[in-house]
């Protein structure tokens, strides 16, 4: 399979801001065993910022834009660095991709990156993507990684796109105020009343919520990419999911003429 894999500031950090060690260590090591088993892997990583945010000692994160993009530049460094070796551990090569909302809206940028993106998997590589944070503006802004996960997994023509987060999946109300929110494992369709069951953004340091996330599923099912999102506290829950046990929400996809994958 050809998985693509996005990970939340809050799976990656303590509230801090400071990297969970334990936690990124436990999700390289289940992401190279799932390349040993030869799967392709493709991890969107959130993070930058959030990191930057706790290296740099900030009270919180950051509402201006210089100060964001600050944060991103030494957070990136850190990230990546972290990640070069975690993978290495294991015989895996990572590469670095950052992206704005330019070079998916520009034909021969996107292009390009689709072919690197192609190339890097066929060499055995581990892409890591994440939004360029260090120049994007809110004219070439993607957003979210939600929504950068499922356009990575439509160009690389994944067959599965897997957003790890701090809750279980979606719920028909939120789980933090309704006790009795109920999970649901499947999702059919993206219905209005699916819609009205998302609320507001995540964590402090992130910038995503579930109203990003059934974006994303739109996103990915529209092109034949089913999604599951789940909780990424334990990431040998990613077993689970590659093998199609039930965890989490499952966003079927549509069906579409398949791709031939390079």
């Amino acid at each position: 399979m050809r998985i693509v894999v996005k990970v939340g500031t809050s799976t990656l950090a303590h509230p801090t801001g400071l990297l969970n060690i334990r936690r990124v260590e436990q999700l390289c090591q289940v992401m190279s065993d799932l390349k040993n088993a030869g799967h392709q892997l493709v991890l969107v990583s959130s993070g930058a910022i959030g990191m930057g945010v706790g290296k740099l000692s900030l009270p919180g994160r950051p509402t201006d834009i210089p100060t964001k993009q600050a944060a991103a530049a030494v957070g990136q460094c850190e990230l990546m660095y972290t990640y070069d070796k975690l993978f290495t551990e294991h015989n895996h090569t990572v590469a670095q991709i950052l992206l704005t909302g330019a070079d998916l809206s520009h034909d021969d940028r996107r292009n390009n990156f689709c072919n690197t993106l192609f190339r890097l998997l066929e060499l055995g590589a581990l892409p890591i993507v994440n939004e360029n944070d260090t120049v994007a503006t809110e004219e070439i802004v993607i957003g979210d990684n939600d929504t950068l996960g499922a356009i990575v997994a439509t160009h690389v023509r994944a067959d599965l796109l897997i957003l790890l987060s701090d809750i279980d999946g979606l719920y028909t109300a939120d789980p933090h105020t309704d006790p009795a929110a109920r999970l649901l494992p499947v999702v059919e369709a993206i219905t209005p009343e699916i819609v009205a069951m998302t609320g507001g953004a995540g964590s402090t340091l992130g910038t995503g919520g579930m109203q990003t996330k059934i974006h994303a599923a739109r996103i990915a099912t529209a092109d034949g990419v089913e999604m599951v999102i789940a909780n990424g506290q334990d990431p040998a829950v990613l077993y689970d999911i590659v093998e199609g046990r039930p965890v989490g929400t499952r966003f079927v996809a549509k069906e579409v003429v398949p791709y031939d994958h390079p």
